[in-house]
């Protein structure tokens, strides 16, 4: 597959208020990832993971290091030039959703448009068959204070999609979600990787462990017959190879304890 971007020897160093003491956020961070993938990165609080989405959505810049998106140096993007590449690019998802309030939902899904100068007709064609999809079709007049948080969200994912970017960044999008709704939201990223959208999401898979853990514990207590089989069954069908041995174990050394 063609790499869409590629991190190569990232480094960031912030310097403290008086100059005193230097903290480094990033350290030689090097990485490729290509088309249509989705892409999760992990750590703990502190660890570096906005600084490096907000490189790479860039908001900011590296003290040293390159970043290609499509073999274009972001980094080397001139102060004027940086807002119509990232309209024009990238795709933004937000925890908070970043709606505006005086707008309606139509209205705050065209704004990138309407700030690259498209006309009204094309905007619409867009809008159209992305709103299907996404289910906001019958909200699109209603004002953010009007929905859900659910459904603000989908009106900020088609508002990132509507510029059909070479990449969405989703900052925790799910952090101020209920668990439906944020399974929903996960779901719908799914249908949109599946269709060749490469997506880039910090944390996220720390919040599906979780959920699929809680849903094994519950499964645990209900099932009594040939709990090893089902158990290695049921983690074939996650398809995700790191958390597998994990579950696996932790379930069984519950097992073997109180049991």
């Amino acid at each position: 597959m063609t790499v869409l971007l590629e991190v190569k020897n990232l480094q960031k160093v912030y310097t403290t208020r008086f100059g005193e003491n230097n903290v480094t956020a990033l350290s030689n961070v090097s990485l490729s990832v290509e088309k249509g993938e989705y892409i999760a990165i992990m750590g703990e609080s502190g660890s570096g993971k906005t600084t490096l989405l907000n490189i790479l959505a860039a908001l900011d810049k590296p003290t040293r290091g390159k970043v290609l998106l499509n073999g274009k140096d972001i980094t080397a993007i001139s102060e004027k030039e940086i807002s119509a590449f990232r309209r024009n690019n990238l795709g933004f998802v937000f925890q908070d959703f970043n709606l505006l309030d005086t707008f309606n939902l139509k209205d705050n899904i065209f704004l990138p448009l309407v700030l690259s100068g498209k006309k009204y007709n094309e905007m619409n064609k867009r809008l159209k068959p992305l709103a299907s999809k996404l289910g906001i079709t019958d909200l699109l007049y209603k004002y953010p204070y009007e929905v859900s948080g659910g459904q603000k969200q989908r009106a900020a994912v088609a508002r990132a999609l509507i510029t059909s970017p070479q990449l969405i960044l989703a900052d925790e999008p799910t952090g101020a979600l209920d668990s439906r709704s944020a399974d929903d939201l996960l779901r719908l990223f799914t249908e949109i990787n599946r269709e060749g959208q490469t997506i880039w999401q910090p944390e996220i898979f720390l919040k599906i462990f979780i959920c699929y853990l809680s849903a094994f514990f519950l499964l645990y207590f209900l099932y009594t017959f040939s709990f090893k089989a089902f158990l290695q069954t049921l983690c074939k069908c996650l398809k995700i190879p790191v958390l597998h041995l994990w579950i696996s174990e932790a379930l069984c050394s519950v097992k073997r304890r109180f049991l």
